[in-house]
């Protein structure tokens, strides 16, 4: 695991970072998909637990696959790193735990592959949320990750906003000022 700060992963709820990994992420608007570059396309649905830095996920692959069901913790260290851990639930559990209370996302992510030394992901909302368009990088290092340069289809960096992250978007809706610049 990368070097973290053990006193700030303690104060976030992590007392022990064994079960965790940390996680390096940068999020960028888009106008589109590039279609001509996605290799695998899934539908997600977030539940954002109320009260807690708990998501409930179920992916379902577009291709037909079966459903992927996991609960997960995050906490973010800066915005763009952050600890993570999840756990995969059978049919039975995940149907239990979607009755908690929360705030709930739904996207289509398109999955590009690894591109540059990173997993990159577009995702189009749905919902309420639907127009946005969102790009994810996701990076083994944090030297890999601040050397990355914006996707050419991207049009504004929005890892540093966050309004633009799964929890506040859930709670809080689509952002104002989503005009390309």
């Amino acid at each position: 695991m990368a070097q973290i700060d053990q006193a700030k992963a303690a104060a976030l709820g992590w007392p022990r970072t064994k079960y965790a990994w940390v996680e390096h992420e940068r999020r960028w608007l888009c106008r589109s998909v590039p279609l001509d570059r996605v290799v695998s396309v899934e539908d997600l649905t977030d539940l954002y637990v109320t009260g807690t830095q708990l998501r409930l996920r179920e992916a379902v692959p577009a291709n037909g696959g079966g459903p992927l069901r996991r609960l997960s913790r995050k906490a973010d260290l800066t915005s763009s790193v952050r600890l993570l851990t999840s756990i995969y639930l059978s049919t039975e559990e995940f149907s239990v735990l979607s009755a908690l209370p929360g705030r709930q996302l739904r996207k289509t992510r398109h999955a590009l592959g690894r591109v540059e030394g990173a997993d990159l992901f577009v995702d189009c909302f749905g919902g309420a949320l639907t127009g946005l368009i969102m790009a994810e990088a996701e990076f083994e290092t944090l030297e890999a990750m601040q050397s990355y340069s914006m996707p050419d289809f991207a049009w504004r960096e929005v890892t540093d906003d966050i309004r633009y992250t799964g929890g506040r978007l859930a709670a809080d809706g689509l952002p104002d000022a989503l005009i390309p610049e």
